[in-house]
């Protein structure tokens, strides 16, 4: 098993005097030294890469994955070798994460392996799909094509997570920027006007007395209802980590929730077409595409749904037949499967179909972002408003109060 690499910096000079500094990664610094020597470079110093104070931005994340899907696409069509891309996508990658890992892929395809097998050793960022998808193109003889079919693939589900993200974000972001501001309101702001009440010597409104009761209330139970908050999200975090029956359940229900559960629906369908087009048109028999849609679909309902059509399936039903029965697709996209069944040009329609309900989602996301923007507004406005009209009215009404 070969070494794993890292990354150290060095400071030279190459043979003309010029002073030479920058990274090279080498299993140890003795290799390092050789390397940068059959470069012409004379190290002077070289050590290994610091890590930064605060971790630094050093994580490797899907986005990640499908800009090196692209970039691997790209140069192989090019004509560059595949060991060549990887070597320059790693000299040239900001991360060190990024370049360690490819750099040790590198090294296990330089001593003969597979490049599916080398990805398999980083399941952490390549999955079973994108390794199969690989091997595929490797057996096939056919890898600059597959490659670009997994950067399209990986790009389009990283345009769609990144939707998804921007949906999720405007209802929360009105829920917690209203909870923060009603807190420093009741907690900071609302005493003060207590004890300016206090001197008046008369009955208050009700709103304001109401608004005063829930002052104190925060006040002295705020910090327990906050820590019991924390504790039960820290608690349901960890049983839905741990439990597949409420994530499951979870997935069930947030389907149900109005727009949201809507273009949850439109995604997980935008997924299962993708995945499938994906595969079925890199030559995965249909068996196995479904099985590797059903682990992308990203939603369990979807997800069941998707296993019982490739049980049906297998056992000799056709594919749109099988989806009407999970009445969980829309009429369209089985009536369109249908058309590519009888056509032979399946993978084609999924691929229209994933566009279709892409672009759904993006104009579904445009609008909840815009019908949103003056609900956050209306929201903020009412509560800070009803919370300086509850203190003032007692002023306003200091005629018949006093």
């Amino acid at each position: 098993m070969a070494k794993a690499l890292v990354t150290y910096t060095y400071l030279g000079a190459d043979r003309k005097g010029n002073v030479r500094k920058g990274e090279i990664n080498a299993a140890s610094i003795s290799e390092a030294k050789n390397l940068l020597r059959r470069q012409g470079i004379s190290a002077t110093k070289v050590k290994k890469l610091a890590k930064p104070l605060f971790g630094g931005n050093n994580k490797i994340v899907p986005a990640d994955i499908a800009m090196l899907s692209r970039q691997i696409a790209t140069m192989l069509g090019a004509g560059v070798t595949l060991i060549q891309s990887l070597e320059m996508i790693a000299q040239g990658h900001a991360k060190q994460s990024m370049r360690k890992m490819l750099g040790e892929i590198t090294s296990e395809v330089q001593a003969g392996m597979p490049l599916s097998s080398a990805l398999r050793k980083h399941p952490d960022y390549f999955d079973d799909l994108y390794c199969d998808l690989v091997e595929t193109g490797e057996q096939s003889g056919a890898l600059e094509t597959i490659y670009d079919r997994i950067a399209v693939y990986k790009e389009k589900a990283e345009a769609l997570k990144s939707k998804i993200k921007k949906a999720m974000f405007y209802p929360i972001a009105v829920v917690v920027v209203a909870f923060i501001v009603t807190t420093i309101l009741l907690v900071f702001v609302v005493p003060q006007f207590e004890e300016i009440f206090s001197s008046f010597g008369a009955e208050l409104p009700a709103f304001t007395q109401l608004v005063l009761a829930i002052s104190r209330f925060v006040q002295d139970f705020g910090v327990y209802i906050a820590i019991a908050m924390i504790g039960f999200g820290y608690f349901f975090m960890r049983a839905h980590k741990k439990s597949p029956a409420l994530r499951d359940k979870v997935d069930a229900n947030i389907l149900k929730l109005p727009v949201i559960g809507e273009i949850l629906k439109k995604a997980a369908i935008a997924r299962f077409t993708r995945t499938l087009s994906t595969t079925f048109a890199a030559g995965v028999p249909l068996i196995g595409a479904l099985e590797s849609a059903a682990g992308a679909a990203g939603n369990a309902v979807y997800r069941d749904a998707i296993l019982f059509i490739r049980k049906e399936v297998s056992g000799g039903m056709q594919m749109h037949t099988a989806m009407r029965a999970t009445a969980v697709f829309p009429d369209m996209v089985t009536q369109m499967i249908a058309i590519g069944e009888e056509s032979g040009a399946v993978d084609d329609m999924l691929s229209k179909i994933a566009s279709i309900y892409e672009a759904e989602v993006d104009d579904m996301v445009d609008g909840l972002t815009s019908l949103l923007e003056p609900i956050i507004m209306a929201v903020l406005g009412v509560v800070i408003g009803g919370l300086i009209v509850a203190m003032y009215l007692p002023i306003f009404q200091m005629g018949n109060v006093v």
